[in-house]
């Protein structure tokens, strides 16, 4: 069982409506975790309980959002604060048919289902029905609306014992290599890097001219290029998956990857700005379309340790260099032992 998540463009006669509704919806999570931390223990209630003009069903799911914060969070001083206004609601409560989208909301006092008309391409349509619905979410993104619907697919796992590791970087967005000794070196940084340089050089000059709306249409254009490398780099990756008849793929987790992904200052800006979140779910959902397992490993000293005699040592350039006589490309060997970590939890990543 693999989960993706799918995101369709949806189109509101009411978009006021919907910001209120999505603000009210984590201002009552915000105010049971608060509570929550409070009192050391999340409270005993019930929808009866919540003051909010919100239906019961999206109160309950209020409710179950906030507990899980809580519980996530217990061991943690600071409490997590929700600030982006979004509306949550189970798969018991909303519905997609014939391209609408239809949930339950309040509207002059009352609960009212709204039917809102969506966008949804032949992939969407495919996953929608050939998977369990699961959370569906309401958000706002640079003036459009979208709902991000959760889907569990039921695939057959790859019969196999071949094992794929993945590094990712900036230079090389991806290096590739398999347990059967293929390798594979994927995407393009350095026209990455010219592309952002581009970019950031216009909105300089739209920022002297005071044009808001040109910064933000020229930003945009470069997280489109962005997803459009990540979306290619990711199919090129499953592609030799299946290929070479991997059934499992392994991936750096990535906590704290922007505090330990070798960069130098030149190189900090384009560190933040690509994306390696978004082309490690997109290697997931994929990967999980053919019925490949993703699994983050801990990518500790993977680039330093030699993959011969486990000696550590610190490439030069992007050279790796070994007294044993072993030699490789740096990010060549993170893979090798990315490859051959140990999995963190043995729980597949969801897309």
């Amino acid at each position: 069982m693999q989960t993706v998540t799918i995101q369709i463009r949806i189109f509101p006669t009411y978009p006021v409506l919907l910001r209120e509704l999505g603000k009210e919806y984590i201002e009552i999570v915000n105010q049971l975790t608060a509570q929550a931390k409070a009192e050391g223990t999340f409270p005993k209630i019930s929808t009866k309980d919540v003051e909010a003009n919100l239906p019961s069903a999206v109160k309950n799911q209020a409710i179950r959002d906030a507990r899980s914060i809580h519980n996530k969070s217990k061991k943690n001083e600071i409490r997590p604060v929700l600030k982006r206004r979004a509306y949550y609601l189970n798969n018991q409560n909303y519905s997609i048919v014939d391209n609408a989208v239809a949930f339950p909301v309040m509207m002059d006092g009352k609960v009212q289902r709204l039917s809102i008309s969506a966008l949804t391409t032949e992939r969407d349509q495919r996953l929608l029905s050939s998977g369990k619905l699961g959370l569906l979410k309401v958000v706002e993104k640079s003036g459009k609306w979208y709902v991000q619907i959760a889907i569990e697919l039921l695939t057959e796992q790859v019969i196999g014992d071949v094992t794929m590791g993945i590094d990712l970087g900036l230079k090389v967005p991806a290096v590739v290599v398999t347990s059967t000794g293929k390798t594979k070196f994927v995407g393009n940084g350095k026209q990455n890097k010219y592309i952002r340089r581009k970019c950031k050089e216009h909105r300089r000059k739209m920022g002297k001219l005071k044009k808001l709306s040109a910064i933000r249409k020229q930003e945009n254009k470069e997280h489109r290029y962005m997803k459009d490398q990540n979306h290619k780099i990711s199919r090129k990756i499953v592609n030799m998956a299946i290929e070479e008849q991997v059934s499992v793929i392994k991936i750096e987790k990535l906590t704290n990857i922007r505090q330990t992904t070798r960069t130098s200052r030149k190189n900090a800006k384009n560190l933040h700005n690509w994306s390696f979140y978004q082309l490690q779910m997109f290697i997931a959902y994929k990967s999980a379309l053919v019925g490949i397992k993703v699994i983050e490993v801990n990518p500790a000293y993977t680039s330093q340790t030699c993959p011969i005699c486990e000696k550590r040592n610190k490439a030069i350039d992007r050279t790796y260099q070994c007294s044993c006589g072993f030699h490789a490309h740096r990010d060549r060997v993170g893979a090798i032992n990315i490859m051959r970590q140990p999995v963190i939890d043995d729980k597949s990543l969801s897309a």
